[in-house]
């Protein structure tokens, strides 16, 4: 398939470099979540799942060796071992095409060649961009939800909006699914329960992106009090979620649980606390146009800017870029949820991330020779490939023009991280960003 194949008209665009640059321009054009993933390339010839291990840390010594046992050949010391922990990620093949026909499109068909390209390539941009979304999401979701339907006795299962991070526990760092021996800690309502099952329904009726209904048993009976409809479900090992005004989950928020700067500066302290690293000097925040206006209207956030000499700049572009330890960084690709019990509320979901808060698997062998042989037209930009088809129909008419990518994504969990190793972590699996819930 070598240039030498395509019609004349296009054979200058192609060796100019033209339609690489063009698609390289909208792939530039990113929506936000990918950036705060790391990129690691996943290698040819080990399947399709890689699990990889993060080691932790051991315990401060605050003792001193006591005198009287510093003898023998282990002068009373007691051999420590760190603890790990592991994490998968898959890699899948998604691509797409679009077709142009050289005599229908002949008027104009340098342009109609470059915009192709340039469509394309903003839908390879934005495919990944909600694939990294709905994997961090997925992660920073679990283990909060609520009771859906109250029971009737008591007994020992319920029926909850969402059973994504009650399904597995950390087992000598590999995740195992919850089960009698395998046990999670969670409480319900007023009162701690033990967990030993999670099952999803058959007909899933979650209110929550990507969220996962189901029956979750517990080793004892469950108080009607607890298990009645709205109540809060928490693992002990759920993620951080903050509320405007305490709010323990969704259907609490009411119509004046708007985002202020005082919620994103929990957000921040959360991660502080369990000691995330910055990207780049601060933490990034994917927040909507909406999220965005409720922080410019609420009195802290005006009083921050009063007076001072950025602020005209500020109110003029009506965002900021960056304050309060956080890069804002504004995207239509938030999750926007309908309030699960109030007609006409909407819930509305930025997210405040660290570095390490995804990881992007990204397939060494998609430009490899075998897979794209020396004369083909495939170009890799930013990751994605990139492949022109010359015409190969009857009436060689036809250019193909199509991208493709062979990778995943994954939120690694952070479960050594703990009170004994940093004195202020907290217990949640998932620790590299703070979702924060709101009215808007």
């Amino acid at each position: 398939m070598g240039i030498q194949n395509f019609p004349a008209a296009l054979q200058p665009i192609i060796q100019q470099g033209f339609l690489e640059r063009e698609f390289e321009q909208a792939l530039r054009s990113k929506l936000g979540y990918r950036d705060c993933a790391d990129r690691e390339d996943f290698a040819v010839g080990i399947g399709e799942t890689l699990t990889k291990t993060r080691a932790g840390l051991k315990p401060s010594v605050t003792v001193p060796l006591a005198p009287a046992t510093n003898t023998n050949l282990d002068n009373g010391l007691t051999p420590q071992s760190f603890t790990v922990e592991q994490y998968t990620i898959t890699i899948n093949h998604y691509a797409a095409t679009t077709d142009l026909n050289m005599v229908t499109s002949r008027v104009g068909i340098a342009s109609q060649f470059l915009l192709n390209a340039a469509i394309n390539g903003e839908q390879a941009a934005r495919s990944l961009d909600e694939l990294a979304r709905n994997a961090l999401f997925n992660a920073y979701f679990g283990g909060n939800t609520r009771v859906r339907t109250t029971i009737s006795g008591a007994g020992p299962a319920m029926s909850v909006d969402d059973i994504r991070g009650f399904q597995y526990v950390f087992v000598n760092g590999v995740q195992t699914p919850v089960g009698g021996t395998t046990t999670l800690t969670v409480t319900v309502g007023a009162n701690v329960y033990t967990l030993v099952g999670a099952a999803p329904d058959t007909t899933n009726v979650s209110t929550a992106p990507g969220g996962i209904s189901g029956v979750l048993t517990f080793s004892g009976n469950l108080a009607v009090a607890d298990a009645t409809a709205g109540n809060m479900v928490q693992a002990a090992t759920a993620s951080v979620i903050v509320r405007p005004s305490g709010r323990n989950n969704t259907s609490a928020l009411t119509p004046t649980d708007t985002l202020t700067m005082s919620n994103l500066l929990d957000a921040v302290a959360k991660l502080r606390l369990n000691a995330v690293p910055e990207i780049d000097g601060v933490y990034n925040c994917y927040l909507d146009p909406i999220s965005a206006r409720q922080l410019f209207a609420d009195p802290d956030f005006k009083q921050l800017f009063q007076g001072a000499t950025s602020a005209n700049q500020v109110f003029r572009q009506g965002m900021v870029n960056q304050f309060l330890g956080l890069r804002f960084i504004p995207t239509t690709e938030a999750f926007v949820q309908p309030h699960p019990t109030v007609a006409g509320l909407l819930v509305r979901r930025p997210i405040v991330c660290g570095q390490g808060a995804l990881i992007e698997g990204d397939f060494a062998g998609m430009a490899a020779d075998d897979v794209a042989p020396r004369d083909s037209i495939v170009q890799v930009v930013d990751g994605v490939a990139m492949v022109t088809r010359e015409p190969i129909d009857r009436l060689q008419q036809i250019i193909a023009q199509s991208w493709y990518w062979i990778g995943g994504f994954t939120a690694p969990s952070d479960t050594t991280t703990n009170p004994t190793t940093v004195p202020t972590a907290t217990n949640a699996t998932f620790k590299r960003a703070v979702m924060v819930e709101h009215i808007g």
